[in-house]
C-alpha cells in the first residue's frame, strides 16, 4: 500500500495493492501492522455500512466526546468525500478537504479525531464503509451545516438530498462561539 499525507495535518489517503486477474481482484483492505507502520496507529473498534442513491449528501457529521477516527471506503460506486478541521487548537481549523473515493480505485482515507466528515454520492448508488474508533452514541452526535457559507465546501450536487438531522444542523459560526475561548 501507498500512504499520502493530505494538506490538513493527520489526514491520509490509502492507496491498496489490488491484485486483479480474469476472476475478478483482491484487496487487503485493512491490516492493523501494516497500517500502524504507516502512521494510522488507532484502536478501530466498530464497523459502519452506509448505502446511499446517487445526489445523497451526508454530513457534516462528528462526535463531540470522545470523538471518532475513521477509515472510510467506497465499496461500491463513487463519492466525494469531505472532511472539515474543527479541531480549536489547530492552525488549520475551519479549512475544509475534499477527495474522491470509489469503488474502482479502492482508495480510503483516514480521518482523525478532530473533523467533521460528509460525502456526496455520485455514482447511481454508493456503499460506503468505515471504520470508526470509538463506539457510536447518540448523545454526542453532532452536525455541522453542510453549505455553511464560512466554510464554502465546494459540493458537486447543488440540490443533494438530505436527512432531517442534516438539515437542521449548526452553522460553523455556533460551533465555533462554543469551542473557542
Amino acid at each position: 500500500m501507498h500512504v499520502s499525507n493530505l494538506t490538513l495535518s493527520g489526514l491520509k489517503l490509502i492507496r491498496p495493492r489490488v491484485f486483479r486477474d480474469g476472476r475478478g481482484l483482491f484487496l487487503e483492505t485493512f491490516s492493523l501492522d501494516s497500517y500502524a507502520k504507516a502512521g494510522i496507529d488507532v484502536a478501530f473498534v466498530q464497523d459502519n455500512h452506509s448505502l446511499s442513491t446517487q445526489g445523497t449528501l451526508r454530513g457534516l457529521h462528528y462526535q463531540s466526546s470522545p470523538g471518532q477516527a475513521k477509515l472510510v471506503r467506497s465499496a461500491t460506486g463513487r463519492i466525494w468525500d469531505v472532511v472539515v478541521d474543527i479541531r480549536p487548537e489547530s492552525a488549520t481549523f475551519g479549512r475544509w478537504e475534499g477527495t474522491f473515493l470509489d469503488a474502482e480505485e479502492h482508495v480510503q482515507l483516514f480521518v482523525p479525531v478532530g473533523f467533521a466528515h460528509g460525502f456526496c454520492v455520485l455514482s447511481e448508488f454508493a456503499d460506503v464503509v468505515y471504520k470508526v474508533s470509538s463506539p457510536y452514541n447518540p448523545a454526542t452526535e453532532c452536525s455541522i451545516r453542510y453549505n455553511d457559507a464560512e466554510l464554502d465546501v465546494k459540493w458537486p450536487a447543488t440540490e443533494p438530498l438530505l436527512s432531517e438531522r442534516d438539515l437542521k444542523a449548526e452553522s460553523f459560526a455556533a460551533y465555533r462561539a462554543r469551542v473557542l475561548p
